[in-house]
């Protein structure tokens, strides 16, 4: 893995090619995020925007929701994806299929029982259809957690920073093989404290993945470029799965850009998806 602790430079992103690839879904695939209509620019829990995650100091721990009441909320308006790097799948979060995996939430009272450090958390408001996209952290113990927060690399009570919220483990969506628990804490620890400049990632998911993965695609500017006089270039494609048989596909060079529009669609809501891609497609 090398040196898990390296930072890389912030690079700008390469620009996005316009022609179809072959054997990914041509009639249905959308390049970049041209497609994607949003005032927002950047996630907005890392922006120092007031969001849903910001520590409140009141939290504690209540009395567990119902589980099948949570799920059933989010449901109605939830954007279910996969993400393929060429042929391969290494992010899942849908309900059915081969690639089904865990959606299930709960209420951030039942979570610590939950978790072991090192888990991967992802933490969810339920409220109107536009919101903060989810937040990532590492739990590392204690009901503590560290998470990129408003552009700064932190360590918080889960019950202050989720206070209100539910959230659920996700240790499984991305399908890369894990470090240790204990490397995977000691990344996200030695990374406490680092502020705006010196962070290398843009938003709370890239950190916490990278943190359990120790792969430097989650960072900015960390795909390996190709080698001068090679046309090869590694092409990653997102698909957002809007009802059992329509699935829309999206293109992009980078992990990291892919994990960023996700978010941005994740934080719009899955009835303006819809809508947005109906209306670049000609059906309206």
């Amino acid at each position: 893995m090398g040196n898990q602790l390296d930072r890389i430079t912030h690079l700008n992103y390469s620009e996005l090619p316009t022609g179809d690839p072959s054997g990914i879904e041509k009639d249905e695939l959308r390049v970049g995020v041209a497609y994607f209509f949003s005032d927002e620019e950047e996630d907005l829990d890392e922006r120092g925007q007031p969001d849903k995650y910001s520590v409140k100091g009141s939290g504690s721990p209540g009395q567990e929701t119902p589980t099948h009441h949570l799920h059933h909320q989010l449901v109605l308006n939830e954007t279910q994806f996969s993400a393929f790097r060429g042929q391969e799948c290494i992010f899942s979060k849908v309900s059915s299929g081969p690639q089904a995996g865990d959606l299930r939430v709960y209420s951030v009272s039942a979570l610590p029982a939950l978790c072991k450090p090192g888990d991967l958390l992802e933490l969810l408001y339920l409220g109107p259809s536009e919101h903060p996209p989810p937040h990532w952290a590492v739990y590392v113990g204690s009901g503590q957690i560290i998470h990129l927060h408003q552009g700064q690399i932190r360590q918080d009570s889960l019950y202050e920073a989720a206070a209100g919220n539910v959230g659920r483990v996700v240790n499984s969506w991305y399908r890369f093989r894990p470090l240790v628990a204990e490397l995977v804490v000691q990344n996200a620890c030695g990374h406490l404290g680092l502020k705006s400049d010196e962070i290398c990632w843009t938003n709370s998911e890239s950190f916490a993945a990278w943190c359990r993965f120790g792969k430097r695609e989650f960072k900015a500017g960390g795909e390996l470029q190709a080698a001068a006089g090679t046309q090869h270039q590694q092409q990653y494609y997102l698909k957002i799965h809007l009802a059992e048989n329509k699935v829309h596909t999206v293109r992009f060079h980078s992990l990291e850009d892919l994990i960023r529009e996700k978010r941005r669609i994740d934080a719009s809501g899955k009835l303006r998806v819809i809508k947005d891609l109906a209306i670049v497609d000609g059906k309206e």
